[in-house]
């Protein structure tokens, strides 16, 4: 019998980028191979329904904007506007979560009780600093409740207090508050299974849960979305690109200083996809260095759009210094285009020397010139593009398929009710002997001194 799963995802939406995009697809090739049901709040019911999903049968949408619209204007009232504040955010999005939970058990808990549903899969929300209070309630009903992929709150690299500060994270030395909250401790002690989208979140659980514990990166790839390849090969002017929202923390005036000089020259063109309240300070700097003609600020692009742009890239590069997963990096990745990234988070742990390079740092100075010279290094020698592109296309295809990753989830449910061999899923390799052809700088024997030690549970290692 096909086992019938109940997927919680508040915000699951195929219209949406970021986490609802990633709890919609990853539901929906879950529900390739099992039986799923979707409940989700009422506002992605329009694009779900688009999708050709039955209302009732394969989904239900639940009606909690009181909840959601309170919690978002007090969390804009303290100071999280224009894309800031994520951590006020996510301290009061708890109340928000708790009652969508609330009223899925209320809509849902007569079916768990009658023995409709065979697992209870929490997809949103993803911060592992919201809990839910559902486990005790299914432990009582031997019902499975597997939680994830959690990934979230990557600590501050050092030397970088002025971007925190402008980005009004006043509440980050406080973020450890959350396993006061109610409902911490008795979701690590009651899920069958607990998910981890990065090696930082992985170090968070509790030792007693390694047994229950699981790596595996939230982000994914949808062949029908990504569907085209880089038209290469590079040669100069070599061009590169950033996708992301224009924020401090993104460090995109970092990548415009780094590569400053090589743009003046004529040696590389560069195309910044995304807005933000960074775009104007960003158009200036354009301006005062000189780089008008080379650099072209796109804004806002339609994200199917993006893949038009990426793939007459060389490079994506990603110099963020606090990513929590870079799901941007796996699309450049799945169109043939290599990623240069920061050495830091969820981006960091995606890649390895064969198909990308990371860019080691202990603050913006070293950021900066760490990343002049590996644009200098691929200037003097572009075909080096060429084979981290087809290799970082192989890799997406080896591990970061969404029904690949639906596959790991589903051998998960098996063993949360049948018990056996714990799956095994692939984990980092940051220990990868240096391929032929490729600069030694690829290689992350070296690793930032801004990379905290995994030591907190007994799967992680200190990369």
């Amino acid at each position: 019998m096909t086992m019938r799963v109940l997927i919680l995802g508040e915000v699951a939406n195929p219209e949406f980028v970021s986490v609802p995009l990633i709890a919609w697809s990853l539901s929906d090739a879950i529900g390739r191979r099992v039986d799923v049901h979707l409940v989700t709040h009422v506002r992605n019911r329009a694009a779900i329904l688009r999708q050709g999903w039955r209302e009732g049968e394969q989904f239900t949408a639940l009606d909690t904007e009181w909840a959601t619209l309170a919690i978002y204007r007090l969390a804009r009232f303290l100071g999280g506007r224009n894309n800031k504040g994520w951590t006020i955010h996510q301290a009061l999005a708890p109340l928000g979560c708790l009652a969508f939970e609330m009223a899925a058990w209320k809509r849902f808990g007569p079916d768990l009780r009658a023995g409709k549903y065979d697992i209870v899969h929490r997809v949103t929300p993803m911060s592992p600093t919201t809990p839910s209070l559902l486990g005790p309630r299914l432990k009582r009903l031997g019902i499975p409740l597997i939680i994830g992929p959690l990934n979230g709150g990557v600590p501050w690299p050092k030397g970088f207090g002025d971007r925190m500060r402008k980005e009004r994270e006043f509440l980050a030395p406080l973020r450890n508050a959350f396993k006061l909250v109610p409902g911490y401790r008795s979701m690590r002690r009651d899920a069958a299974a607990l998910i981890a989208g990065s090696l930082h979140t992985l170090s968070e659980f509790p030792a007693s849960t390694v047994d229950r514990s699981f790596y595996l990166p939230e982000n994914g790839i949808d062949p029908t979305r990504f569907s085209k390849r880089r038209s290469g090969p590079a040669g100069l002017p070599l061009r590169g690109a950033f996708v992301g929202r224009l924020v401090p923390y993104k460090a995109a005036d970092v990548l415009l200083h780094a590569a400053a000089a090589l743009l003046r020259d004529g040696k590389m063109k560069l195309d910044i996809i995304g807005d933000g309240p960074e775009r104007a300070a960003l158009e200036a700097l354009v301006v005062d260095l000189g780089l008008t003609g080379a650099v072209t600020l796109h804004g806002n692009v339609e994200h199917r759009r993006v893949q038009d742009i990426l793939t007459t890239c060389d490079f994506l590069a990603c110099p963020s210094i606090r990513e929590f997963g870079g799901g941007v990096v796996l699309e450049a990745m799945a169109l043939g285009v290599a990623p240069i990234v920061a050495d830091y988070g969820g981006q960091t742990e995606l890649i390895d020397a064969r198909c990308g390079i990371r860019v080691p740092f202990s603050d913006a100075a070293s950021l900066t010139s760490g990343f002049r010279a590996v644009f200098d290094e691929l200037v003097a020698r572009p075909g080096q593009l060429d084979e981290l592109g087809e290799q970082a296309l192989q890799r997406v295809h080896e591990r970061h398929m969404w029904d690949r990753k639906a596959g790991h989830i589903v051998d998960i449910y098996a063993w949360s009710r049948l018990g056996g061999v714990k799956p095994a899923l692939p984990m980092p390799d940051f220990a990868i002997a240096e391929p032929a052809g490729v600069a030694a700088w690829t290689v992350p024997a070296a690793r930032s001194s801004a990379v905290p030690e995994f030591s907190g549970h007994p799967l992680t290692t200190a990369p």
